[in-house]
């Protein structure tokens, strides 16, 4: 993964997998996933200390953690989660999702990272400038298997 679209779109796909399997029927619910001990956390006022914290948008002198706010993220994976899982109420279109603007990743790139990320990847993935810079680093030619935001090489 070579960027914060690529970290994203790992994490949410985990978190969302008992979703698509049909093993929960939201990301709260799900067992043994990050988001659910997040959640609980939450509710708390606090982070959990075995997971990294959610630090904000990327900026100076950054803290270590993951570059986005965890509302962000909530409210990403319970969009995601109602597209999957179309008979939810609130079918929500994820494109005006703030989170997904700034790191400028589309909607329709977005739902296919999100629910078919093993399948779509193989070892490189980030965006365009991501992918190329890494293949220029290790003298690979770049080969890329979908024109949009988050490529896979």
């Amino acid at each position: 993964m070579l960027d914060e679209a690529a970290l994203i779109a790992c994490m949410a796909y985990v978190d969302l997998n008992p979703v698509r399997a049909n093993v929960s029927d939201t990301p709260e619910t799900s067992d043994f996933t990050s988001i659910k001990h997040r959640i609980g956390f939450l509710k708390r006022n606090s982070q959990p200390k075995f997971l990294s914290p959610f630090v904000g948008n990327p900026r100076q002198d950054m803290p270590n953690g993951l570059p986005f706010q965890l509302n962000d993220y909530l409210e990403l994976v319970d969009m995601t989660g109602r597209v999957i899982n179309s008979q939810k109420r609130g079918l929500i279109d994820v494109s005006f999702l703030p989170i997904l603007q700034r790191l400028g990743i589309s909607a329709d790139n977005w739902l296919c990272i999100a629910t078919q990320f093993g399948k779509k990847t193989e070892n490189v993935v980030g965006r365009a400038y991501s992918v190329a810079r890494y293949c220029e680093s290790k003298n690979r030619k770049r080969q890329l298997k979908r024109q949009n935001t988050l490529l896979f090489a």
